[in-house]
């Protein structure tokens, strides 16, 4: 195993945050810190993708377990999602189903995470997927900062 500077854990372990929040219902972005660590060059890329994907992706999971259990609490006031809202969102899903897992890494992805929770989807085919969309998006990420870069 190759040591790994103090300095580039803390950096790494801020990029696991940023991304794992970003994945969540919070309003994080960790696209900002990704770029930043590839273009100071210290941390090898391949290093930052699969930090940055592993955050995302158990930031996904997170959604997909609240998904899981707040169906239960769908007749409460606080509950985020009108019955008609909730309707058309299972329907979407059983429409186009899993698929929809593939756009997990854009702006709405969180939806499809915790709609994925509450439809019961296999959590193996939920990581499957989403480990591609989310590894996917940080590789096209990588490679438009070098192109940019360059």
């Amino acid at each position: 195993m190759i040591p790994v500077p103090l300095e580039d854990l803390a950096s790494l372990g801020g990029l696991f945050l940023a991304a794992f929040g970003a994945a969540t219902v919070l309003p994080f972005q960790s696209e900002l810190v990704f770029v930043a660590l590839q273009l100071a060059g210290d941390i090898s890329i391949v290093t930052i993708i699969i930090v940055a994907s592993i955050g995302n992706t158990l930031g996904a999971v997170v959604n997909y377990w609240l998904g899981r259990g707040i169906e239960r609490f769908r007749h409460r006031r606080w509950f985020p999602a009108s019955e008609a809202q909730l309707a058309r969102a299972q329907g979407w899903y059983a429409r186009y189903g899993v698929w929809t897992l593939l756009l997990s890494w854009a702006p709405l992805g969180d939806a499809f995470t915790v709609i994925a929770g509450i439809m019961r989807t296999p959590l193996w085919l939920f990581g499957l997927l989403v480990v591609l969309a989310k590894t996917g998006r940080y590789i096209a990420l990588a490679w438009a900062t070098g192109w940019v870069m360059s």
